[in-house]
């Protein structure tokens, strides 16, 4: 049995960070006043930002830990930072949002800590149990916090079906792993790949079909990718729009940097696999995409429209996914690192425009914001034209490198489809533009000046959105040199 040395908890400092100061404002909830509960939303930024410093020290003390079932390498501190980027943006922009609406409360910033705890577990694990704790972990804290507001009945319904359907795709990934471990007696992903490369006769290829199709089952509702995305919209528009700010980033990161482990690490080597994991990629692609941007057309509620507008995103990278190699991981990194900027600063601006309780989401709502709120029209519109991959702006480069990964990998077709899907969510993307510029009357959002926390939070996306837009190639061309041992 191999001993544990303090390396190893070196190499998972960000976690016990996080996980830490969770337990700090547990304990500081019951004595800290009623009304002061912010104090307690200021505790877990400053345990992110140490979480943080904690992720970029562990940079330079790269290896595996506890038995090789943790990888710190360049990947996965990326992928943490990210994490954690997310976490800080939704603190920031959830304090003001739960003072206002009276459920400010303790947990909901400690829960935010573990979910990007487990999340952290998740993209450093190259041990399939220990992904699974770590989607767990993640999974968990998700879920109460989609049903945070305990005195609203979509609220609960949001939690309950997310509980139902996720619980249902954590079980179909077990299953998965229960499979791969019957083929190859080990869950660790760098010894799979070894097992199944040197000797493939010894694995029966339709239970490993069978296995890879169950784990993308259980990943790919993580990530709401067709046919598993039915639930997104729902979820999404119940939930406090702070939560599905983090729900529609943070938890899809992780999943999609497992998927990535997966399907192009380890499984992507095995020649009896490969065909299937490229048609099991390419259809899911061209079906979330399509379904994502058609369903998006027909909303009137802006949480919804986001919504879809997240499916279809998802689409855009398993585009990446299916490229493969390393410029198609790479590509897949800037773009998770860009849609997060965009969607966390789209949907926490909304958050406050929709004022108390979120009665005000529709995009009729929104008709004449520039005309009494021109700051406020301004950055959602760059949310908007970043989202729907305007030059000069994060998300056209991101949907350019994930493009141009597809054709140098010469998936003409594939990438076609995504071009076509792209032009398709222009439109209602400038729904939403065209109603604060252009519509007659007065608007009906909150017009309450943005807190300073928020407004912070707000600056660092749209400053995210525009260096990355108007220069992408220094991030790029460090992702493209990171240390990725599986490709």
């Amino acid at each position: 049995m191999t001993s544990v040395g303090s390396a190893d908890f070196i190499r998972i400092l960000p976690e016990l960070v996080l996980s830490g100061f969770a337990l700090l404002v547990m304990m500081l909830e019951p004595v800290t006043p009623a009304g002061k509960k912010t104090v307690l939303g200021w505790v877990s930024v400053v345990g992110v930002i140490l979480a943080g410093l904690a992720a970029a020290a562990i940079a330079f003390f790269p290896g595996s830990a506890f038995s090789a079932s943790i990888s710190n390498d360049g990947y996965s501190v990326y992928l943490i930072e990210l994490l954690l980027l997310i976490a800080l943006l939704t603190l920031l922009g959830s304090m003001a949002y739960l003072e206002r609406d009276a459920i400010d409360h303790g947990e909901y910033y400690a829960l935010i800590l573990m979910a990007t705890a487990g999340g952290a577990f998740m993209v450093a694990s190259t041990e399939l149990i220990m992904v699974f704790i770590g989607l767990e972990i993640s999974s968990i804290s998700t879920y109460i916090l989609a049903g945070y507001k305990r005195g609203e009945l979509q609220s609960n319904e949001s939690s309950v079906k997310y509980f139902l359907l996720g619980s249902f795709a954590t079980a179909f990934f077990l299953y998965g792993i229960a499979f791969v471990y019957g083929l190859t007696g080990t869950t660790n992903l760098d010894v799979i790949r070894e097992t199944l490369v040197n000797s493939p006769s010894s694995a029966n290829p339709q239970l490993l079909w069978l296995a890879v199709i169950l784990m993308f089952v259980g990943l790919a509702f993580k990530v709401s990718t067709a046919p598993f995305q039915i639930w997104t919209p729902d979820v999404y528009q119940g939930a406090p729009a702070p939560v599905t700010a983090y729900l529609s980033t943070a938890p899809k990161a992780a999943a999609f940097a497992v998927l990535v482990r997966l399907l192009i690490g380890s499984f992507g080597h095995v020649a009896s696999a490969g065909p299937l994991i490229f048609w099991l990629l390419w259809i899911s692609a061209v079906l979330t995409m399509c379904l994502g941007n058609l369903a998006a057309l027909w909303q009137s509620n802006v949480k919804r429209l986001l919504a879809y507008s997240s499916i279809a995103h998802a689409g855009y990278i398993l585009v990446g996914v299916t490229a493969g190699g390393a410029e198609g991981t790479s590509s897949v990194l800037f773009y998770l690192g860009g849609y997060a900027l965009m969607n966390v600063g789209a949907f926490i601006l909304v958050a406050h425009l929709a004022g108390a309780d979120e009665r005000r989401t529709d995009v009729e709502d929104f008709t004449g914001l520039a005309a009494d709120r021109p700051g406020m029209a301004a950055c959602l519109t760059v949310f908007m034209l970043s989202l729907a991959g305007f030059p000069s702006t994060v998300g056209f480069f991101a949907k350019f490198y994930v493009f141009r990964a597809a054709m140098h990998a010469h998936l003409t077709g594939l990438t076609v489809i995504a071009l076509l899907n792209s032009v398709v969510s222009v439109y209602y993307y400038l729904r939403l533009v065209v109603a604060m510029y252009m519509g007659e009357g007065k608007t009906q959002v909150n017009e309450a000046s943005i807190p300073r926390a928020l407004g912070f939070a707000i600056a660092v996306s749209l400053i995210g959105i525009f260096f990355l837009g108007l220069f992408p190639s220094g991030l790029l061309s460090d992702l493209t040199s990171l240390h990725v041992p599986w490709l």
